[in-house]
């Protein structure tokens, strides 16, 4: 069938219906969009119509679709060696950990590889656990850290609550000064009594319990919260007085979405250079094209490891076409510029163009973010910020779409969060249709 033929499109749904059983969904209802193919920030079903991808499918697609180097690396694995057991060294696999390390730099010496995000963080807390003798994980409220047993029970949102069979997590709440649960008036206030607040959790909690700190480096699915100046530093400080090591979640947050390889860089070089002792990983760092995560370990916990087993392990962690996949990612990143690009993308295009908009139209109660990671906070009235209801977020995607703009929606917010090579351009368009969109909604 043609590529652009309706019928395959009407087949590919069809078939996805009658045989697909889909995540966080009731079955029934689905209408999942078709996409038959893509490139760069761009998608297209199979009616031959053109999208652009600002939602970055699940806020993965850093490099964009079909980049021609990743491409032709998994190709020219597949060509060489398909599947070798974790157990084995495998060229490909060392020069991922090479590359990735080289990013996140001292004290970091080793890469433990995973099949993607959640699981990168349940042995993250299996490191933690194991290296401190505690059990407890402290994590917030507003965070999303993965489906599997440790990772869904750490995350805060309504999705752990299905899910809680894991033991020894326990929930603070982090800052977020639009919504503050601290009734602060100013970012530095808001720092203030959250680290106050996540202090006093701890003594409460007792710190000789308690294994780690779980924080995501900028939370992403709970809405672009980027921490205040102080806050990040202020989390390693607590951790480092109390004996607790600090796991930073960069799953999202990582490999060019906020403007750096990571986004505690940004953070780390404002506030005095700290750094986290475990680092989990997977989406952005090769865009997803084959499944893919992993833990970044500082020496010091590696090192625990040298006479005594690492109880973890997975049949396709550090899969040969996922490693060549990141060695062509980091490697295009690095010659093309992406990751400066991404950082002007935000600060000249979205960053303007977005406040803009939210003067333009009330129902935007905040514009915040980094990069090409932002999030428009809806509101009924700018004066209550009451959040708009389900309604008005569906009618605005349907809104969107109909005007060629694959969007990402959570709760009561629009996530603007397009691929790290997006261009000014199309930048410019997708504003355009953004405020064309809430014009009809309003």
């Amino acid at each position: 069938m043609n590529i652009l033929d309706p019928a395959a499109g009407e087949h590919a749904y069809e078939l996805d219906r009658s045989h697909v059983f889909h995540s966080w969904s009731a079955q029934g209802a689905l209408k999942p969009f078709v996409i038959a193919g893509a490139l760069a920030s761009t998608v297209w079903d199979f009616d031959g119509n053109h999208y652009l991808d600002f939602s970055s499918q699940l806020v993965n697609m850093n490099i964009g679709h079909q980049h021609p180097r990743v491409v032709a690396a998994i190709k020219a694995q597949a060509d060489t060696l398909t599947m070798v057991a974790p157990a084995h060294a495998n060229l490909a696999r060392g020069e991922a950990a090479k590359r990735i390390l080289a990013k996140a730099g001292r004290p970091f010496s080793k890469v433990f590889f995973t099949n993607g995000g959640a699981d990168a963080n349940e042995n993250a807390i299996r490191m933690a656990r194991l290296v401190t003798g505690r059990d407890k994980v402290l994590s917030q409220y507003r965070s999303y850290h993965g489906n599997t047993g440790a990772a869904i029970v750490a995350t805060g949102d309504w999705r752990r609550m299905p899910n809680e069979f894991a033991r020894g997590h326990v929930h603070f709440f982090g800052p977020f000064a639009y919504r503050s649960e601290f009734w602060s008036d100013s970012p530095e206030q808001e720092c203030e009594r959250a680290l106050h607040h996540l202090e006093r959790m701890i003594v409460s909690e007792g710190q000789s319990t308690i294994a780690a700190i779980l924080l995501e480096g900028v939370p992403g699915t709970a809405g672009v919260l980027v921490p205040p100046p102080g806050y990040l530093e202020g989390v390693r400080a607590l951790a480092d007085k109390y004996g607790i090591l600090l796991i930073l979640d960069e799953v999202m947050s990582g490999f060019g979405r906020t403007g750096e390889w990571f986004s505690w860089q940004g953070f780390s070089r404002e506030e005095g250079n700290w750094k986290p002792d475990l680092v989990t990983f997977a989406k952005g760092v090769n865009s997803g094209y084959v499944p893919t995560g992993g833990v970044i370990i500082s020496e010091s916990i590696a090192n625990a490891f040298d006479d005594v087993v690492f109880p973890g392990g997975l049949t396709y962690s550090g899969h040969p076409l996922a490693m060549a996949s990141i060695v062509a990612s980091i490697d295009a990143m690095d010659d093309e510029g992406i990751i400066d690009h991404a950082r002007v993308i935000g600060s000249d295009h979205l960053e303007p163009g977005l406040a803009e908009l939210a003067r333009k139209h009330p129902m935007i109660g905040e514009v915040r973010g980094l990069g090409v990671f932002w999030a428009l906070d809806l509101v009924d009235d700018p004066d209550t910020r009451n959040p708009v209801s389900g309604a008005v977020i569906a009618r605005l995607k349907g809104e969107l779409m109909s005007r060629g703009l694959l969007p990402f929606a959570a709760d009561n917010r629009i996530h603007v969060v397009p691929p790290c090579i997006v261009t000014a351009d199309e930048v410019a368009r997708a504003l355009e249709i953004y405020d064309e969109a809430f014009t009809a909604v309003e």
